[in-house]
């Protein structure tokens, strides 16, 4: 018997949320090493400066070394002149950190369970979008329609949903196999379709199909 249930949008009933997704124990440390995973791995890592050996000129002694009452240098170029290079300054690299495929597992079913404890998850039905209507997507919602961003997981084939509810505001609708911790974590509430709930199943290896089956 599942535990976990979410209200379906426009229609009376509550939806059985799959326990092996939805019922997971809230990992506070795993969800925060995914969060930090995914946030290291979109940053460009970019940002670069040049080095003292970079920065053209500086290749003659600006004056000799001895006899000026001048300071000695070498070069025009130290980090400490005008026009120098930069000392310790930032160079191209990778933020990516690992997260184990268990662990990420693990936080992504963490996070959904909690929204689901919350009661800041919902169902919609995709197929009743017939054309793209964002008027329809919002009164869908109703009551639902949360303060903060809106998560929309939506399986690949229901593209017409998707387009109804992208244009609502702090609105944001993904795919549910591209659904990321920090992405859920993120939202104030989560609209899920029933097919995409059969896609976060597999996350855990047992679709909600099958679960349907065994009960």
């Amino acid at each position: 018997m599942s535990k976990a249930s979410a209200a379906r949008l426009g229609a009376q009933g509550k939806f059985d949320l799959p326990d092996a997704v939805f019922d997971e124990p809230f990992h506070e440390g795993v969800v925060h090493e995914a969060v930090r995973s995914e946030q290291l791995a979109r940053r460009r890592g970019t940002a670069a400066t040049r080095t003292r050996g970079q920065v053209s000129g500086g290749g003659a002694k600006p004056w000799r070394q001895k006899g000026t009452g001048r300071a000695r240098a070498g070069t025009i170029r130290p980090p400490h002149w005008t026009g120098g290079g930069v000392a310790f300054g930032p160079a191209p690299r990778s933020y990516t950190v690992k997260v184990n495929r268990k662990a990420r597992r693990r936080a992504l079913r963490a996070a959904l369970s909690e929204h689901a404890r919350h009661g800041t998850i919902a169902i919609v039905d995709a197929s009743a979008f017939e054309q793209p209507s964002t008027k329809q997507a919002a009164e869908l919602l109703g009551d639902f329609r949360p303060k903060g961003r809106l998560l929309v997981l939506l399986a690949d084939d229901e593209e017409t949903c998707g387009m109804s509810f992208r244009n609502l505001e702090r609105a944001a609708v993904l795919p549910a196999a591209d659904a990321g911790v920090a992405d859920v974590m993120g939202a104030a509430a989560v609209v899920v379709s029933e097919a995409a709930v059969d896609v976060l199943g597999g996350i855990s290896g047992e679709s909600s199909k099958a679960q349907a089956e065994a009960a």
